[in-house]
């Protein structure tokens, strides 16, 4: 996939930070779907050069980007005053008027964060160790953040994780049928709709009281964990766009889809998708182990394994979605991209529904006193 190229007026939007030195060079940086990201080197007279990333954020996709980076501020300066000195928390460059944010002429918001020195991101797990970590690091931070005062934050992209409401995007997405592709995917639809009753099941344990809402980082793959390069022990939990209110079963379902499973999310190829039960695991034996492990109740422990079904589901929907409507939403490397994301993801939903049995035992092991 192509990264986005620094935009000519990108010196305009440096100087609107207290960014100190001269700038040395920028570059496109990292590999996410949706927002454009830079990496750009200040000479200091130290020495070292002073690194900043630098983004431009997608305000087609979050709609209300003053609401985003004020939940922003607030959970990285909780997270920092948790850590205490030394702390290597996501950490943003406040503008010379004092907001984490600006808008340049053309409508565009930028923000700038203070890199992560000494420290790297990984986009797949390749061994159990990595797998532990980011279950660790996403259980201590639900766990820091259940203090966060100033009331609820605020929801970013409603319905987020709100599997009945993606299904009824996919639902009109059918019917609509705006890009006449839904012919060459009756295969995929059908699969869809055969699981629709799954997209209910956690939302009717909230209403019921039976699982609990709490902050939670809705994005929970590997690659938003930074790692030691020494240690290769978490150090910070990243993107924090879509921090927010949600079931901490949305967390570990995200890292399980993620992490524990055998091929890359847009593997042409389904037929090498499956759930790596030794990473599921870990996963299980991390996030039970780390500091939210305590606050989960009997009825979320025995969710965990159906928590990443329903979150590989609810993607294959949104690849889907998006496909049938024409591409509007994921950056895509080729005209079928979404196409290979969605069919990845129902072939690791029809391997965690062959290995059920396989999962139920594990969480009894690992959950046993």
């Amino acid at each position: 996939m192509s990264r986005t190229p620094v935009p000519d007026y990108f010196a305009d939007v440096l100087r609107q930070f207290p960014l100190a030195g001269r700038c040395l060079a920028t570059a496109p940086y990292g590999s996410g779907h949706i927002n454009d990201t830079f990496i750009v080197h200040y000479e200091t007279g130290g020495g070292t050069p002073k690194r900043y990333v630098v983004q431009r954020i997608n305000h087609h996709i979050f709609k209300n980007v003053p609401a985003l980076m004020e939940n922003v501020q607030r959970v990285t300066a909780h997270l920092a005053a948790k850590d205490g000195p030394g702390s290597r928390a996501l950490s943003l460059v406040a503008a010379h008027d004092g907001r984490p944010v600006i808008r340049d002429e053309a409508g565009s918001w930028w923000r700038v964060y203070h890199f992560i020195e000494g420290a790297h991101t990984v986009d797949r797990v390749t061994n159990e160790a990595e797998a532990r970590e980011a279950a660790t690091a996403f259980g201590d931070f639900q766990a820091k953040l259940a203090d966060l005062p100033g009331g609820r934050l605020q929801e970013t992209i409603p319905n987020f994780h709100h599997t009945r409401s993606r299904f009824e995007n996919f639902r009109r997405a059918v019917t609509a049928d705006q890009a006449g592709r839904a012919a060459t995917v009756r295969a995929e639809i059908d699969f869809a709709f055969s699981r629709e009753s799954d997209a209910d099941v956690l939302l009717n344990l909230l209403a019921k009281g039976e699982v609990s809402e709490r902050v939670t980082h809705n994005d929970t793959k590997i690659n938003n964990v930074m790692l030691d390069d020494v240690t290769h022990r978490a150090v910070a939990v990243i993107d924090l766009d879509t921090v927010m209110p949600g079931l901490p079963l949305y967390d570990f379902g995200e890292m399980m889809r993620t992490s524990a499973s055998s091929a890359a999310e847009d593997d042409p190829n389904p037929a090498n998708m499956r759930l790596v039960l030794p990473y599921f695991r870990v996963l299980v034996e991390g996030y039970l182990a780390s500091a939210v492990g305590g606050v989960l109740n009997a009825t979320e422990r025995a969710h965990l394994g159906f928590a990443g079904k329903l979150m590989t589901y609810e993607n294959g929907l949104r690849f889907l979605t998006d496909y049938l409507q024409g591409d509007t939403y994921y950056k895509i490397a080729h005209p079928h991209h979404n196409l290979d994301r969605c069919r990845t993801q129902f072939a690791l939903v029809r391997d965690i529904e062959a290995r059920q049995d396989e999962m139920h035992r594990i969480l009894e092991q690992v959950s046993r006193p």
